[in-house]
């Protein structure tokens, strides 16, 4: 598998992909609505990416960008095969990737930095964000859109500042500090080892889902939505379902527990308990704790969990 994410114009995404996958997705491109792919890095790293866009009938335009806007360059393949064999070094991280083909560089105006945040802006600003990291769901894009409307003008919704709606804070400003928070999280991460309470976690919601109970993490904002929404999720002959909404998320973050809804498809009480029942001998696969009375009105807890979600982008 590539340590990278891939990005379609039909608004498909690809976690990981393995190499034959990604050749075929670069033969693919050229149709109109599918003309192009981005590939980032995972954890994403601002701005650094490689990207290609074609037309049918014309050379592959690939575009990569190395850490800044004057380190953007463009070239023209002519070949899939060519342009798969250049996103495949990069995704490697080969050294001489990129040799042997004409690369030049695109100029882009120069953008002023933004002004700097108010003080006690700045501060309530970056604690926000960083709680949404630790949550670990959040790409820098939704980070971005996040900081940028979280903190409304003086009444609290809109009035006077640099964003839209009155924001407090800029689109520029916001993605500023998005940037600086990431990567000292993505720092910070580096330093773990082996497999995290979260992985485990999804290992044990991938093998419910091979099973035919939907499991879906940080599903939905609240139980209500959930339960309203996990029904059109998952395939038509599942049996049952388990998910947490984000509010569950932030307080597993915070160091809590982790809560658990679960269900069947048809009424019953049976079928809710016979649910929870694979739920928690999923968990007990992958070795982490938890707490449940074992009937249908108990939601099962995830306990002691050590809430280390990696970051993806």
């Amino acid at each position: 598998m590539l340590p990278v994410k891939v990005h379609t114009e039909p608004a498909e995404s690809y976690e990981r992909p393995a190499t034959p996958w990604l050749r075929e997705l670069v033969e693919r491109i050229g149709a109109p609505g599918d003309r192009f792919l981005v590939v980032n890095r995972i954890p994403d790293e601002p701005d650094s990416f490689v990207q290609v866009w074609h037309e049918a009938g014309g050379d592959y335009q690939v575009e990569h960008r190395a850490g800044a806007p004057d380190r953007h360059f463009q070239a023209f393949v002519p070949t899939a095969a060519e342009v798969a064999r250049m996103m495949l070094g990069w995704a490697r991280q080969e050294k001489g990737w990129d040799l042997g083909t004409a690369w030049e560089r695109l100029d882009f105006p120069v953008e002023e930095a933004p002004l700097p945040l108010d003080e006690a802006v700045e501060e309530e600003l970056t604690g926000l964000v960083r709680e949404r990291l630790r949550c670990g769901y959040d790409d820098r894009a939704a980070l971005t859109e996040y900081a940028g409307y979280v903190l409304g003008g003086p009444d609290g919704n809109a009035g006077p500042g640099p964003g839209a709606g009155g924001s407090l804070v800029s689109p520029a400003q916001a993605r500023q500090l998005v940037d600086r928070l990431w990567r000292e999280r993505v720092a910070e991460q580096a330093g773990w080892e082996g497999e995290t309470d979260p992985e485990r976690l999804t290992r044990a919601f991938e093998a419910l889902d091979a099973r035919g109970i939907t499991a879906r993490e940080n599903f939905a904002c609240c139980r209500n939505c959930g339960l309203a929404e996990i029904g059109g999720e998952g395939a038509q002959d599942a049996r049952g379902f388990v998910f947490f909404h984000s509010q569950c998320t932030e307080g597993a973050a915070a160091g809590h527990d982790l809560w658990l809804l679960y269900g069947g498809f048809a009424a019953g009480d049976e079928l809710t308990a016979s649910v929870g029942r694979e739920v928690v001998a999923a968990l007990d696969g992958v070795g982490l704790h938890w707490v449940w009375d074992g009937s249908a009105q108990d939601a099962v807890r995830v306990t002691g969990v050590d809430w280390r979600k990696r970051l993806v982008g």
